[in-house]
């Protein structure tokens, strides 16, 4: 696309783009191809004015490239704009802010007096009115307030000090509603649904595609564990289905056939086979928006006791108002302490702080669902870990397979590839990603197959069962056995690996060993919670004891478990929550899902099973355990900002008071005081709490 350059310095271009206008859509297709460029650090397009800056740290050259290459047109910058931007909001909320100004210029400087009096009348209705309504049910509210303060004024002839009033007040509740509604636009937009393919039923088959190929009608499976990508209406099957980020429902939900199920929510049990309704995208944004608003449990202790100490204070303002006038007979003063409320800033600030810090932490690669998390990992003093995919890297290897009988090498690994492609977790991707390095094709050959949490996975091969997961699952469960003359290859199994076994018609055909290496940051992270005030770090696992204690001794735990199932896990956080201790529980797979919901801040890896990510209260990206020491450090910054809010609140409002009654300070300078403050600390709550790219 042709454009102009109008201004450059070193790692700085600003450009005019060549067009006849650009619409905020547009805008946001520009914005958000330039991001996607490689090199290029920030990105601000500015579609009134159609120019671009650029900050960039790769050859000029190539930016200038991909500016000619760009055109709005082209369906590959379309795809890259997310289903909601912050764009059009702030335009919303300029043009009537703009707006409101623009009448009061107009008015104070053109229109008569006697047209100005009756507009300030009629629109003193509004607060009269809002008054009355909270009087009507027994609130003593901030409405009350204001329509005190409009009344007064009315009823002496100030309709001047009676319309700054309430042009002031006009302001206040756009920047308070701009502010609030950017906050949760863009904490919704980070939590937004990320699904890269789904299981498409195509006849008798699965295919795996991309989510953006799937259209209206057609039909995906879904599996325990398994986020539901779409919605849609269940043609097939039966699953418990977690609804939680939807509803808030704390039990799963039955769906049969006929149905309908929602994007975003997950199979914990069972699995369906869903008719698509909606494509990629539709909805799930808005019930995000829906869940952060009206959720009164993702609140945090500090926001509750803002919004109550509020409404407690409304009586005392009142009161206040109520002595000065016994005590002065001056209503000018009256007015002073009136103008001042202390509940709109506390109400405001602290929720904003709090949206604002679970907006920051997705900067992090960490997405937050409430405020209770965060203040609850800031209190934490214990850390349970699970150890697979989560003090380890979530790809290991597979090391060695070790067949049994007359199994073939290439063979029992193509069948297990096969099943365990059907189920996330770090030991199956392993398995799957060894066939594909060999070039073993896996085509589906299997009948159903069913996931038996965390044991392992049966199905049915040609007419004979076949097994894969756990020794307990295999042979105490199911009953299989070792071959006649295998015991002592059985018994030599190499120790420092982990198993999975693969059994045939209940008879072992194979073990897998799986190499899982250390995350190299494991035990720094863990050295570093300790320095953050954690007091106790654990490690849980299913794992075999000696593999575990030799992770446990590279990595520094406390304390390590091993050879435990997904309830003993939550026993052990229930014990310690008993003693008094705040828990934070780590883990990735369907196994760690109760203890998950059992801790304090159940925090999940990215990369893990769609249900673990679900119930967990808190999400982390895989690539760095350091993610943790931020989160912690995060979490007591925002409480620090908290109460910092709560000291400036109090004291500015109340010298503001004090300012006028002693007659230094009119009642109209009080009202714009307070609500300047009110939107200077609103927008420094807004700001990071942690330095640019800190992680330790």
């Amino acid at each position: 696309m042709k454009c102009t350059i109008l201004h450059e310095s070193a790692g700085r271009l600003r450009v005019h783009m060549q067009c006849a206008r650009m619409t905020l859509h547009q805008a946001d297709v520009l914005e958000y191809y330039l991001r996607n460029v490689p090199g290029i650090t920030e990105v601000k397009v500015y579609d009134r004015t159609q120019d671009a800056v650029m900050l960039y740290s790769t050859q000029r050259s190539a930016v200038i490239a991909a500016l000619a290459a760009f055109s709005f047109p082209k369906a590959e910058a379309m795809e890259l704009v997310p289903e909601h931007t912050s764009r059009a909001l702030n335009r919303e909320f300029e043009d009537k802010l703009a707006l409101t100004v623009m009448r009061r210029c107009i008015s104070k400087l053109f229109l008569p007096v006697p047209i100005t009096t009756a507009l300030s009348i009629l629109r003193s209705v509004k607060y009269i009115k809002e008054g009355l309504k909270a009087l009507w049910h027994g609130k003593l509210s901030v409405a009350v307030l204001d329509a005190t303060a409009v009344t007064v004024s009315i009823a002496r002839g100030d309709f001047s000090t009676a319309g700054s009033v309430m042009f002031m007040l006009r302001l206040g509740e756009i920047l308070e509603e701009w502010t609030h509604k950017k906050s949760v636009a863009d904490l919704a937009g980070a939590m937004s649904l990320n699904v890269d393919h789904v299981w498409l039923q195509v006849g008798d088959t699965e295919v795996l595609t991309p989510i953006s190929d799937i259209k209206a009608g057609d039909c995906v499976i879904v599996r325990t564990g398994s986020l539901i990508p779409l919605d849609g209406k269940v043609v097939s099957g039966e699953a418990m289905v977690n609804q939680a980020s939807m509803t808030g429902e704390s039990m799963p939900v039955p769906k049969r056939p006929g149905s309908y199920v929602y994007a975003g929510t997950v199979a914990e049990e069972g699995e369906c086979v869903i008719c698509v309704d909606k494509a990629s995208g539709g909805g799930r944004y808005d019930r995000i928006v829906h869940m952060i608003e009206e959720s009164e449990k993702l609140k945090s202790t500090a926001e509750d006791k803002a919004a109550r100490l509020a409404d407690r204070l409304v009586p005392y303002t009142l009161g206040g108002t109520a002595l000065t006038y016994l005590l002065t007979r001056n209503i000018t003063k009256t007015l002073a302490v009136l103008m001042v409320d202390f509940s709109c800033a506390l109400k405001l600030a602290i929720p904003i702080a709090v949206l604002s810090a679970m907006r920051e932490s997705t900067s992090h690669h960490i997405s937050v669902k409430g405020g209770c998390f965060l203040e609850a990992v800031s209190k934490a003093d214990t850390i349970v870990f699970d150890k697979t995919g989560t003090l380890t890297y979530a790809t290991p290897k597979v090391a060695q397979i070790i067949t049994f009988g007359d199994y073939k090498e290439p063979d029992m690994l193509r069948l297990a590839a096969c099943l365990e492609e059907h189920y996330p977790h770090s030991m199956a991707n392993a398995v799957v990603e060894e066939a594909k390095l060999r070039g073993l094709s896996h085509e589906e050959y299997h009948s159903q197959v069913q996931y038996v949490v965390a044991h392992g996975i049966s199905s049915m091969v040609e007419g004979k069962s076949v097994l894969i997961g756990s020794a307990h699952f295999v042979f105490e469960d199911e009953g299989c056995h070792i071959p006649e003359g295998d015991q002592e290859k059985f018994d030599n199994l190499p120790e420092a690996y982990s198993h999975l076994y693969l059994c045939i018609a209940g008879e072992l055909a194979a073990v897998i060993c799986v190499y899982d290496p250390l995350r190299k940051e494991a035990r720094a992270a863990v050295k570093a919670l300790h320095d953050c005030g954690i007091s106790k770090v654990v490690m849980m696992t299913g794992d075999n004891r000696k593999t575990a204690e030799a992770v446990a001794r590279q990595v520094g735990v406390d304390a390590v478990f091993a050879e435990v199932l997904p309830e003993d896990k939550a026993a052990f956080i229930r014990e310690e929550k008993a003693k008094g201790r705040t828990v934070i529980m780590v883990g990735d797979g369907v196994n760690d899902s109760p203890a998950l919901s059992e801790a304090d801040a159940g925090i999940a890896i990215s990369t893990g099973a769609a249900i673990a990510r679900e119930i967990a209260d808190i999400t982390i990206a895989s690539e760095d355990l350091f993610e943790l020491v931020t989160l912690r450090k995060l979490s007591e910054a925002l409480m620090i900002r908290i109460h910092r809010n709560y000291r400036f609140i109090v004291s500015f409002n109340f010298s503001l008071i004090v300012l006028g009654v002693a007659g230094i300070l009119p009642p109209t300078t009080s009202a714009l005081l307070h609500n300047m403050s009110t939107l200077g600390i609103s927008l420094k709550s807004m700001t990071n709490l942690l330095p640019d790219g800190e992680k330790k």
